[in-house]
């Protein structure tokens, strides 16, 4: 779970039907998996945008589609935050403060140097992800689950796509 406690806190009324405590559960949760792919987000535009190499059209493409996949993901999860009547936290000061993930360097050019970074940042949110599928399925709340395990399913394939550049010809 995320670092700070307000993720959760405050609720609006809403007349979805999801237990008050489903949508405390939810809402935390979806709060620190919207922050982490909010920072996954940025590392791989930072990557993007720095790439350098043998490599580089092929990972800046890739990258390309990634981030932007990203920047509709994240939209996903606020959404269903405010939906259940919280409060999306995705400020510069809430990202740094909350994500799981390990800071990005800014002094990292090469193209394969970028992926083995990102690999493992795209394999612990993915990881996180299907964590929150459980603990909201649990906590009563299918439709967040399911949101869940649709973003579950887009990071992995991201995540078996990056790490393709890491595979050894055979």
């Amino acid at each position: 779970m995320a670092k700070s406690s307000k993720l959760g806190a405050k609720t609006f009324d809403t007349v979805i039907d999801v237990p008050e405590n489903a949508k405390q559960v939810s809402i935390g949760i979806l709060n620190a998996c919207l922050i982490d792919a909010i920072d996954l987000y940025n590392a791989t535009r930072q990557a993007h945008w720095n790439v350098k190499g043998p490599h580089f059209h092929s990972i800046h493409e890739l990258l390309d589609g990634f981030y932007n996949a990203l920047n509709t993901s994240t939209d996903d999860l606020a959404e269903r935050i405010v939906q259940l009547g919280g409060t999306a936290h995705g400020t510069t000061q809430e990202i740094a403060a909350n994500t799981r993930l390990e800071p990005y360097p800014t002094d990292v050019y090469g193209g394969l140097d970028n992926i083995k970074l990102l690999a493992a940042r795209y394999g612990a949110v993915g990881k996180a992800l299907r964590k929150g599928i459980d603990d909201t399925d649990e906590a009563g709340d299918k439709d967040s689950s399911d949101l869940l395990t649709e973003k579950s399913r887009e990071i992995d394939k991201m995540t078996w796509m990056i790490e393709a550049f890491l595979k050894a010809d055979n």
